[in-house]
């Protein structure tokens, strides 16, 4: 392992000091800005900076200067929004499309829309140019204000994740990346299962970080950071170039082996590239980057002053065996859910009772007034530890059976059920699944003390992390940033030599 990674630093190191400034772009060796990226790098700035989530630009998806319209969206907290967006933008979409095809019937249509948009394309435009563009009629959703509360929750371990970079020996701008895939979201999940800042999915997760029903590091950004240093450090060995290793993170590396060897540079796979995966999030993806970047670095131009969110003092506590949760709680008199938002790679089985946390866990408690030089948290008792994990019972799906069937045979909740075994919000099985069938949970004096309904934000304005600290507000709570809970630093950097 060792030897693989002095491998990779080596190439990685003798790539980076022999990167060319080619002529055409700008001087930045290592992130250039090709010409014929700059309309895309102009597009996602804009995207970024100028449009807020309630306006969305309906444009040409592979000239992204074509921009047809900017029309009103409702705000994404409204209650039926999502409905109603998607409505306005496929009736957005309709009726440009409609425009082109009306164009590529006869380009010297004189309505005055239609000589709107034909003009966009300039005076060369044929025929075949409208019909080609009536297929690529897109809406992109502004991000402004998402943009704008990342750059705030970046504050808060900006820093450590370029360091983490800088660590190993790759350019620290790096760490502008989670602008583009969460926005510095540690809760984000996508539609395909990515998780985390750095929306690893699970099979490239398991590479690098432990994704399982109890921990998943790629909620933790510290641990995941670390993660994403190693896969970039591995694209850019393959590929040589930062553009095309960035591109490597949402296209996979090797995609762009094939792209680079069909092509050869990063200008001519976007120009000419049509890959039957590459479509326009991994075409985009280092124009994306590019705008991120130049967005957060110049972020008082764009947003004004803003007050970020700076890092949580912590200290580490290594388990030296299984503990429950509410166990771990009562005896450091720590709120649950503060001590939730301080260690986010733990999963809800653990957190409902219905596994032990893991030993050798190293868990995350704030190292400052009332707990700073604590003696409890320090050491744990012998007693709080437990000799095994609770082991886990599993059941084989059969013709019709339903989660709430299989539910109520072995005498669970579905909500359990399905947080045991990651189910889709429908409770989805399939015949022959092999389901985790999770244990009671017991509620505990601390956890009748804490009721689950209780919201994080609330229990962090209102409640006493200590009970020897009634009523009077500890000073953690105003630093804690329970909304991106995210300062567990597990892991060390692979040092390459």
């Amino acid at each position: 392992m060792i030897f693989k990674w002095l491998s990779i630093w080596i190439a990685v190191a003798s790539l980076m000091l022999t990167v060319p400034v080619l002529p055409g772009h700008t001087a930045d060796p290592l992130f250039p800005e090709y010409p014929e990226i700059t309309a895309n790098v102009a597009f996602w700035t804009d995207i970024y900076a100028t449009y807020p989530t309630t306006r969305a630009v309906v444009h040409d998806s592979l000239r992204l200067n074509i921009v047809y319209d900017v029309i009103d969206l409702e705000p994404v907290d409204h209650p039926g929004s999502r409905k109603v967006n998607r409505r306005r933008m496929k009736a957005a979409r309709l009726k440009y499309g409609r425009i082109l095809k009306r164009l590529a019937a006869d380009p010297q249509a004189k309505d005055t829309e239609s000589e709107r948009v034909a003009g966009l394309f300039g005076p060369r435009a044929t025929a075949r140019t409208f019909d080609h563009a009536r297929h690529r009629v897109r809406c992109q959703i502004g991000q402004r204000d998402r943009f704008r509360s990342g750059l705030i929750r970046s504050g808060a371990y900006f820093d450590q994740m370029r360091a983490i970079f800088q660590a190993y020996g790759l350019p620290g701008d790096l760490a502008y990346l989670p602008h583009v895939e969460s926005s510095f979201d540690t809760r984000v999940t996508s539609k395909s299962g990515a998780a985390g800042m750095w929306q690893f999915t699970r099979s490239t997760g398991r590479r690098f970080l432990t994704v399982d029903h109890m921990i998943d590091e790629r909620r933790d950004p510290i641990a995941a950071t670390h993660a994403a240093a190693q896969l970039l450090m591995e694209n850019y060995a393959k590929l040589g170039s930062w553009p095309l290793a960035i591109t490597a993170y949402n296209h996979g590396a090797a995609g762009m082996q094939r792209a680079k060897a069909a092509h050869g540079s990063y200008p001519a796979i976007f120009s000419s590239y049509r890959g039957r995966t590459f479509k326009f999030a991994s075409r985009n993806f280092y124009s994306e980057f590019l705008a991120a970047r130049q967005v957060a670095v110049n972020y008082p131009h764009y947003f004004g002053q803003l007050t970020l969110k700076t890092p949580v003092p912590l200290q580490t506590l290594p388990l030296d065996g299984y503990v429950a949760w509410a166990d771990l709680c009562r005896h450091l008199e720590c709120h649950p859910q503060v001590l939730q938002a301080l260690n986010p790679a733990l999963m809800p089985p653990v957190l409902s009772g219905q596994k032990y946390l893991p030993r050798g866990y190293v868990l995350n408690l704030p190292r400052q007034d009332p707990f700073e030089g604590a003696e409890p948290m320090a050491v744990l008792p012998l007693d709080l530890f437990k000799p095994a994990q609770r082991a886990s019972r599993y059941y084989t799906v059969r013709a019709g059976d339903t989660a709430g069937k299989i539910a109520r045979m072995h005498r669970v909740r579905v909500a359990d059920l399905v947080l045991a075994n990651n189910l889709d919000h429908r409770a989805t099985v399939y015949l022959r699944q092999r389901l985790r069938i999770p244990h009671l949970p017991t509620r505990t004096s601390e956890e009748k003390r804490f009721p689950a309904s209780s919201s994080s934000s609330s229990v962090v304005e209102n409640a006493a992390v200590k009970s020897s600290a009634a009523g009077k507000r500890p000073a953690i709570l105003d630093t804690i940033p329970v909304e991106c809970g995210d300062m567990r630093y597990r892991r060390s950097p692979i040092s390459p030599i």
